[in-house]
Formats: C-alpha cells, sequence, structure tokens
C-alpha cells in the first residue's frame, strides 16, 4: 500500500511539475506578446505624434486649419504633408512585422529552448526554398521602400502607374492601394510597378485647342482671347489657383474649315481641371462677344516628343531685329586700334559761322532779298550761291546757266 501511495505522490508531482512548467511557458509566453504589443502600440503612437506634429507644423505654417486649404499654400506644404503621412504608413507597417517576427522567436525559444538549434538546418532548407519562391515578395517590399524613400507616390497624389491610374489611398512595403475615377479600388505590387507618372508634382497645363472661322481677323481674335485669360487670372477666386500669366501660343493648325488657336494656362495641378473649364466658358463667350462662331473647342493632352518640346512653351524668338535702316559704323583702323593720348587727340573743329558770302558778280535786286539756302553744319566752309537767272532771257529754269 505504501509503495502505490509512494507511487500516486510521484505521479501527481510529476503532473503538478509538468503543469507548472507549461504554465509558467505560458505566462512567459504571454508576456512576451503583452511586451510586444506594449511596445508595438507605444512606437505607433509616436510615429503618429511625429506625423500629426509635422502636419500641424505645415498647417500653422499655412495659416490655415485643414489639409484641403493647403492648396492654397506653397507645394512644398502639401508635399510635406503627403510625403509625412506615407512615411508614417511604412514605418507602422515596418514596426508591426518586425514585432511579430520576434515574439514568436521568443514564444518558441520560451516552449522548447532547443527546438531552434536542432531545426536549424531545416530551417535553412526552408529559407532556401522559401528564397526562390518569395523573390517577388522581396522585391515587391524593397521596391516599396524606395518609392516612398526618393518621393515618388505619396498619399493624395493622383498617379498613373501604367496598370492602374488615380488617387493613391494606401501605401505599404509590399502593396500600393489606387482608386480610380469609377471608384474602384486597386492593389498593385510595388515590384510591378516599372513607370510612375505624378500628376501632384510640381505644376500643370490647360491647353486649349480653339477654333476660330476661317474669315476671321487671327490677331484680333488672338488678342480678345488673351484678354479674357487674363481676367481669368486677375479673377479673386481663381488666381490663387493660377501659377503664371495665360500665354496664346497662335495658330496651331488648320481643321477644315476653322483655325485652331491654342491658349495654355499654368496651374496648381489639383485646379486644372476647375480652371480649364471656366476658361473654356470665358473663351466660348469672348467669341460669341466678337459675333463669331465657335466650331469646336478640346483641351489637349500633349505628350511623346510634341509635349518634350512644349515644356517651356512656345519659345517665341526673344532677340532683337538686326537693323536694316543703317549700316554699322567702321572702325578706323580695326578693333585692336592703339589707344591716343592727349597730345594725339585731334582738336575739335567748330564749324564756321554761317555768314553771307561777298558775290562774286553783280545780282539782281531780288537775289538780296531771297534766302539762300542752309549749309550743313559738317561743311568746312561756305560755298559761293550761283547767280540768279535774268527772267528776261531765254534759259531752262531747271538748269540755270546753260544756254539753249
Amino acid at each position: 500500500m505504501a509503495t502505490q501511495a509512494e507511487k500516486a505522490a510521484d505521479a501527481w508531482t510529476q503532473i503538478l511539475t509538468v503543469l507548472g512548467d507549461i504554465g509558467m511557458k505560458a505566462l512567459w509566453s504571454a508576456v512576451t506578446i503583452v511586451v510586444c504589443t506594449a511596445i508595438a502600440y507605444a512606437l505607433r503612437f509616436v510615429i503618429r505624434r511625429i506625423v500629426r506634429r509635422i502636419v500641424a507644423g505645415a498647417k500653422s505654417k499655412a495659416e490655415v486649419t485643414d489639409t484641403r486649404a493647403l492648396e492654397r499654400s506653397p507645394l512644398a506644404d502639401m508635399r510635406l504633408v503627403q510625403r509625412t503621412r506615407t512615411l508614417g504608413t511604412i514605418l507602422q507597417n515596418i514596426v508591426n512585422v518586425i514585432l511579430v517576427v520576434v515574439a514568436l522567436v521568443l514564444i518558441v525559444n520560451i516552449i522548447e529552448p532547443n527546438l531552434l538549434g536542432s531545426l536549424t538546418l531545416l530551417t535553412a532548407a526552408v529559407g532556401a526554398g522559401l528564397g526562390f519562391g518569395a523573390q517577388n515578395i522581396v522585391k515587391d517590399v524593397l521596391n516599396g521602400m524606395f518609392l516612398v524613400a526618393e518621393d515618388q507616390v505619396g498619399i493624395g497624389d493622383v498617379v498613373d502607374l501604367g496598370l492602374a491610374s488615380g488617387v493613391v489611398e494606401y501605401v505599404s512595403v509590399r502593396i500600393t492601394q489606387v482608386r480610380d475615377a469609377n471608384g474602384t479600388l486597386w492593389y498593385v505590387r510595388n515590384g510591378e510597378i516599372t513607370r510612375i507618372g505624378n500628376m501632384s508634382q510640381g505644376w500643370a497645363r490647360a491647353i486649349i485647342d480653339l477654333g476660330v472661322p476661317a474669315d476671321a481677323d487671327v490677331p484680333a481674335v488672338e488678342d480678345a482671347l488673351l484678354a479674357a485669360a487674363q481676367g481669368l487670372a486677375k479673377d479673386p477666386k481663381w488666381r490663387t489657383r493660377i501659377i503664371e500669366k495665360p500665354e496664346i501660343w497662335g495658330l496651331e493648325s488648320i481643321d477644315g474649315d476653322a483655325l485652331v488657336v491654342r491658349v495654355v494656362i499654368k496651374t496648381r495641378t489639383n485646379a486644372m481641371d476647375d480652371v480649364a473649364q471656366e476658361l473654356r466658358m470665358r473663351l466660348r463667350d469672348t467669341m460669341l462677344g466678337m459675333e463669331l462662331t465657335v466650331p469646336s473647342m478640346a483641351t489637349v493632352q500633349l505628350a511623346g516628343p510634341e509635349g518634350a518640346r512644349r515644356v517651356h512653351g512656345a519659345n517665341p524668338p526673344r532677340t532683337r531685329p538686326n537693323p536694316v535702316a543703317t549700316a554699322p559704323r567702321v572702325p578706323e583702323r580695326g578693333f585692336w586700334r592703339k589707344k591716343k593720348t592727349e597730345d594725339e587727340k585731334p582738336a575739335t573743329v567748330t564749324p564756321p559761322p554761317r555768314t553771307k558770302p561777298a558775290p562774286t558778280t553783280p545780282t539782281p535786286k531780288k537775289a538780296e532779298k531771297t534766302e539762300k539756302p542752309k549749309t550743313p553744319p559738317s561743311a568746312p566752309q561756305s560755298l559761293p550761291l550761283p547767280p540768279l537767272p535774268d527772267p528776261q532771257s531765254p534759259q531752262d529754269p531747271q538748269t540755270p546757266g546753260d544756254e539753249r
């Protein structure tokens, strides 16, 4: 009986020991999970606080209270807010992934300390297999980190990724979420992005091709259209959305019976469509005010070589025309002549006084009342006037003194 009791006591002791070990491991695992979760929340709180402080600083600098109102502030402030929020999202994702991996490793080490060591070869083999199979994941993660670090995209940007076009709503280390105009949310892997067309950085151009009747006065129409575009740029409602003065790129082409005149205005990126719509209305009203029809009107998106050549505008000639009325002055001894001293300088020649010369031959009294022609100031001396012809002598009035 004593032996059975001792065996039962040993069995209970072993059971309690196993339960104690399991309980301690579960407790330490729970502590690890709680600590990692607390660290994750703390880091996320710090990241959100930093993001909020940067955004609040940008808003206070621009003297606005809403992020959408930053469109009236400098472009750098709006870009700072977008990039800060994108970096905050990326950092939160990285923190979550790292803490989950660390928590799993610690929990496995608590449950069985020798498990990781015994599974080293197996882990290496599995890692090699996953390395070949997870190339796309590694490519997506690395490309996503470079997208954010180089400020290629940001939350709120209007982009064209080739695979999808729309507004960026979310950026992570592996995927980028883009919502198009129809409301479709596109998930694009960062590793598949080979080119990005960001339409929210810098400036944009509203390019409108306006059809003009073939018999219209093109210069007058261009002046009227430019005046209408300048009126839009001076309007208090629109001048904050326009960056530079409007331009007329002149007669762009001839489309059938219409002459196409191009009107261009540079705007902020997020206001291009609104400005283009208002500009089209004002150009139409101007044409109707001149009693001209509008055969066609369209907003143009330049692309390819034409878009590359027109980045800086129509580029009209800015040089002055060469003078054709007067010949250029030729130097006396070429361009490298010796500089004259004070002694070698010629004396200033003063023109002689304009006195009436003594006549060499007697002239009639009418010649005394006749006013002599003025001599040019550059003449070295005064020349005697020729005698006036006798009105009774038969001479040619165009050639006095010449007898027939």
